[in-house]
């Protein structure tokens, strides 16, 4: 069901988000819930409180340790790309 009609945050929405260890201020700041009007918050805190009561955790975002990236020749031997330090291609 819609929680929060001005943003049309669902409470599903927000479940995920508390499921996934996220306070209620953090899910109000990520989604904008009883940001505007306001009458949401009563039911959008009693579903992160149900979530939190279970004591379960989950991620929202699978992260993916960063990799060097490695530009094409061109791009490295081009006078507009700027750089410090020259590059040598690989």
């Amino acid at each position: 069901m819609i929680v929060c009609v001005c943003h049309r945050v669902s409470d599903r929405e927000i479940a995920r988000h508390a499921h996934a260890g996220m306070s209620f201020d953090e899910i109000q700041f990520e989604l904008g819930v009883a940001t505007q009007c306001g009458r949401c918050e009563t039911c959008a805190r009693d579903v992160v409180d149900k979530c939190c009561s279970k004591g379960t955790t989950a991620a929202i975002h699978n992260e993916v340790a960063t990799q060097p990236v490695q530009l094409a020749t061109p791009i490295l031997e081009s006078k507009a790309w700027h750089s410090s330090q020259p590059l040598q291609a690989a």
